[in-house]
């Protein structure tokens, strides 16, 4: 019985997810997210008391789908402009593919308040790729004309301009073909010349769930 309520759980946060993607947040209905369960509105309230706790799971399992990310990341201990690059690729891939991160970037766009103690997943990516350019300036890898906060701004308005082009219905290589162009442009100012061969541009595999 509890993993069958866990299972209607996650097909309830999924389908909302979904909606709220689709829909936007003010727009979602509990009985579309219903519908789209598969399961009545009396099942929807049982697990959620409202729209808004509904919200705050699929932001909590968004947040938590970039955090999963992020440690295996860390993980790997590449250097910290190749994890900048691989996490837009990241981003760029579960925003075509995983209707969690794109509800997750809509609700933040929508400045739908996520749960106590829980960063929006805009919030949360930007948090990284500060951390990260933080890391790469404190190891030398930047370009000394890097100058501070230029790259953050940069980098932190590309995770704008992603859910922008993977909302235009791009298929998933030409989005990904978006990514490397943004590299090869936005690369050669942030590293010197001669570590630029030190980098992969293209996406990395796509890492089986």
């Amino acid at each position: 019985m509890q993993a069958r309520s866990a299972h209607t759980r996650h097909k309830l946060v999924v389908a909302g997810a979904q909606t709220f993607g689709r829909e936007g947040y003010a727009s979602a209905t509990m009985e579309q997210i219903a519908r789209g369960a598969g399961v009545t509105k009396g099942a929807l309230y049982f697990h959620f008391a409202s729209k808004s706790d509904l919200a705050d799971a699929v932001q909590e399992q968004a947040c938590a789908a970039l955090r999963g990310h992020l440690d295996a990341q860390r993980r790997t201990e590449r250097a910290p402009v190749q994890q900048l690059i691989d996490l837009t690729y990241w981003l760029a891939r579960s925003l075509h593919q995983d209707p969690l991160i794109r509800a997750g970037c809509r609700l933040a766009a929508e400045c739908v308040s996520p749960p106590a103690g829980v960063p929006g997943l805009r919030q949360a990516w930007i948090r990284e790729v500060v951390l990260l350019l933080g890391r790469a300036r404190q190891a030398g890898s930047l370009h000394p004309g890097a100058v501070q906060d230029g790259p953050e701004a940069l980098l932190s308005a590309a995770v704008c301009g992603l859910e922008s082009l993977a909302g235009t219905g791009l298929e998933l290589p030409q989005l990904l073909g978006r990514v490397a162009a943004l590299w090869a442009v936005l690369l050669p100012t942030l590293v010197p010349a001669g570590d630029l061969g030190r980098y992969h541009r293209q996406a990395p595999p796509a890492v089986a769930r």
